[in-house]
């Protein structure tokens, strides 16, 4: 009998790996800490295998575009998710979630206000840290909010641009730039920065991250699901999660 029990965990313990499936999310960079916790609470449930790639959302969609293999795409704004529409399974995209945009510097800098004459003196030590101000949506909305404030054009030359908002926050944390302009989580995640203001919501438009398949596959589905069922941890990081 002790022999037959060995035996039927044996093949029960080979058999599973077959039954496991892999799922591969091309995520928006500012989702990188948030989405690791999500995806190995995710493979623990289910058996599951998560693969996230994260990136600014331009550069995904536009391996999206050229053939990338992707089950399930997360865009940090609706442009670059309307891009792939093509690609999308119907019935499968949804705004999922919304965030803030910050004025972050390194732990110790005093405050500053938000003002050209301010912030050019801020900015004599260094650049400003933002993500690509064309393509990356933190960069786009960043822009967007200081044209709204009348600060764009006398500090765009003291932009540094950046593939992504993450590498944005790393200029800043390492105090390679003096002030950056990323998303309220990602400030969360780093204690070597410090938030100086948040930029009003009027002043950009407004931040939404949708969510969509790519592939019509059970474990699609299955992980479409579980982001919806994680809004506790999506507000633990500081995300807004959208009804």
């Amino acid at each position: 009998m002790r022999l037959i029990a060995c035996l039927t965990a044996l093949f029960w313990l080979c058999a599973l790996p077959a039954w496991a499936e892999r799922v591969t999310v091309f995520a928006a960079s500012s989702l990188t800490s948030v989405l690791t916790e999500i995806a190995e609470d995710f493979e623990a449930r289910t058996g599951h295998d998560v693969t996230l790639s994260v990136a600014g959302s331009a550069t995904l969609a536009r391996q999206i575009l050229s053939g990338a293999p992707a089950d399930i795409f997360l865009s940090a704004n609706p442009d670059w998710m309307d891009a792939v529409s093509a690609e999308i399974v119907p019935g499968t995209r949804n705004d999922l979630l919304g965030n803030q945009l910050v004025l972050i510097a390194p732990a110790r800098a005093e405050p500053v206000t938000l003002t050209a004459a301010a912030l050019g003196d801020r900015l004599r030590n260094g650049p400003l840290a933002m993500a690509l101000v064309d393509a990356v949506p933190a960069g786009t909305y960043g822009k967007a909010a200081l044209r709204h404030l009348g600060l764009w054009e006398p500090l765009a030359a003291q932009v540094a641009q950046t593939d992504n908002v993450r590498a944005a926050l790393a200029l800043v944390a390492l105090g390679e730039a003096p002030l950056g302009i990323v998303y309220a989580t990602d400030a969360l995640v780093e204690p070597r920065v410090r938030v100086l203001a948040t930029f009003d919501p009027a002043s950009h438009p407004p931040i939404r991250y949708p969510v969509a398949a790519l592939t019509d596959r059970s474990v699609s589905r299955a992980f479409l699901a579980h982001l919806a069922a994680a809004r506790a941890v999506f507000k633990q990081h500081g995300f807004e999660v959208l009804p």
